[in-house]
């Protein structure tokens, strides 16, 4: 089975697993269709870095095409990669953006994770999605909650959050481990001195 990419060809519906790949190179190159453009972005931050851990995500978006996204945790900095196909009609065909994001260890005040486990037939509990949330300190768009009562329409604060999730559908039990595995390096060094 395959979905159409943009431009017209054919991307996989089941991407490639990095999961069994410890080290980014390998498992940017096994997973992104892009890894040269990721890895050169992420390498003018890194700058020689120990990798302490990482995660990918790549998925088909039926408007812009392929979604794309590398996150790196080097001891003192989360170093977000993000690369997108431009819709059509934003740029010549075959375009894309290619985007970065370095956050500060120190601005991650809480590390969340949520697993959902099922129960095989022989009774034993298994993971089958996990979603994992960072909080950062600064704060995300401003605006009214239109879920507050009509008397608390004014504008709400919102501390700005990275989201990941994997499920056995989307990445399979390897993805699902070594997100949380990033999960808990990363919880693992919030209120510490960093690097």
């Amino acid at each position: 089975m395959a979905r159409p990419a943009f431009g017209g060809g054919e991307l996989p519906a089941v991407f490639p697993d990095w999961s069994p790949y410890q080290d980014l190179d390998s498992a940017a190159r096994a997973y992104l269709r892009d890894p040269d453009v990721a890895l050169e972005a992420l390498g003018g931050v890194l700058r020689g870095a120990t990798v302490l851990g990482f995660t990918l995500e790549r998925f088909v978006n039926e408007v812009n095409g392929v979604w794309q996204e590398v996150v790196v945790c080097d001891g003192s900095r989360l170093i977000l990669w993000h690369g997108e196909d431009v819709a059509p009609g934003d740029g010549p065909p075959g375009s894309m953006t290619s985007s970065l994001r370095v956050v500060p260890l120190s601005s991650v005040t809480e590390v969340g994770c949520r697993r959902r486990l099922t129960r095989t037939a022989g009774g034993q509990a298994r993971v089958d999605s996990i979603d994992v949330y960072l909080l950062l300190s600064s704060l995300d768009e401003a605006g009214p909650n239109p879920a507050a009562p009509a008397e608390d329409q004014g504008n709400s604060v919102r501390h700005d959050a990275l989201r990941f999730g994997k499920t056995l559908d989307d990445g399979g039990a390897g993805q699902i481990t070594r997100l949380e595995e990033f999960a808990r390096l990363v919880a693992s060094m919030v209120g510490r001195p960093t690097l």
